[in-house]
């Protein structure tokens, strides 16, 4: 399948802004099942400086300045993505939960792709009890490593509830946990904590879903969204695998990556500082097209 995406970010302030510095992570990602055919990003007004790197992750991150004083800020990304991804079927076989844990604890590399690095927990990921008690329910002794997480990403499908309105990013773990509502981010991460609990590797991703109008209804601009799963290391053979607790789906040609780290501090689209006015509006429209 080749898409095309767009994802438009806007910022209106309530006054002037004199200086912003931007960290963007708007490139999705070549590899695993995907590969980036173009991609390109226009920024209004117009940065005094633009520097762009590989982070950790492998993630294209570019610092950008604006020095020129403005109240509105636009950025305006497009991609064309061809992504062909298959997943294991869920009552594949696979290896026991105890021993990819234990494996991954005696993984030699520390690169971006070695599982041992996600076993820790990170800024929006804390380990906490309850949560890993919750998640170990679906890991019995001997319980295959993709039994185990299809059943969490089941559980949390259905036992928590999306609520927009419910969390915002800086929302605490186990207030997400207690409450049983928020977003993709929040199943995402406590997907993530569950399974780092029970020293399983797990890594958040960040990309976008194609969504599918009902039959005879129009598709309508900007109803994608940025998106949120986990990708949990099942071993050498079957590698990383990518689940959706939003959606309790194992990940496929509809997913498109865009990052991935440890939690959503690593692969936030847009976030940055800027100096001048004390209120914000922030606006995000994503569009994702079926190409072929």
């Amino acid at each position: 399948m080749i898409y095309d995406i767009r994802h438009v970010t806007t910022y209106e302030y309530e006054s002037a802004v004199s200086f912003a510095r931007c960290t963007l992570r708007l490139e999705p990602k070549s590899g695993h099942g995907q590969e980036l055919i173009s991609h390109s990003l226009e920024i209004r007004p117009r940065p005094s400086e633009r520097n762009a790197r590989r982070d950790f992750f492998g993630t294209l991150t570019e610092s950008v300045v604006i020095e020129a004083s403005h109240r509105n800020l636009r950025i305006d990304s497009r991609s064309r993505v061809s992504v062909s991804r298959q997943p294991p079927a869920r009552d594949a076989s696979s290896p026991s939960w105890e021993s990819i844990r234990d494996i991954a604890f005696e993984a030699t590399s520390l690169g971006p792709s070695s599982p041992v690095g996600y076993v820790f927990a990170s800024p929006l990921v804390p380990i906490l009890r309850p949560v890993s008690a919750y998640a170990a329910e679906s890991f019995a002794p001997d319980t295959s490593i993709l039994a185990g997480a299809v059943d969490l990403m089941h559980r949390i499908r259905n036992q928590f509830r999306y609520d927009p309105k419910a969390t915002v990013i800086s929302t605490p773990l186990n207030e997400v946990f207690d409450k049983r509502h928020g977003v993709c981010q929040d199943f995402a991460h406590v997907m993530i904590a569950g399974l780092r609990g029970l020293g399983l590797p797990a890594a958040y991703v960040s990309g976008y879903l194609r969504t599918i109008p009902p039959p005879g209804q129009p598709r309508l601009q900007g109803a994608d969204a940025t998106h949120a799963w986990v990708s949990l290391w099942c071993g050498a053979e079957l590698g990383w695998v990518d689940f959706d607790p939003t959606n309790d789906l194992l990940v496929a040609s509809d997913h498109i990556v865009l990052a991935v780290g440890r939690d959503f501090s690593d692969v936030s689209p847009v976030d940055g500082i800027i100096v001048g006015s004390p209120k914000q509006k922030l606006g995000v429209a994503v569009d994702v097209l079926l190409v072929e």
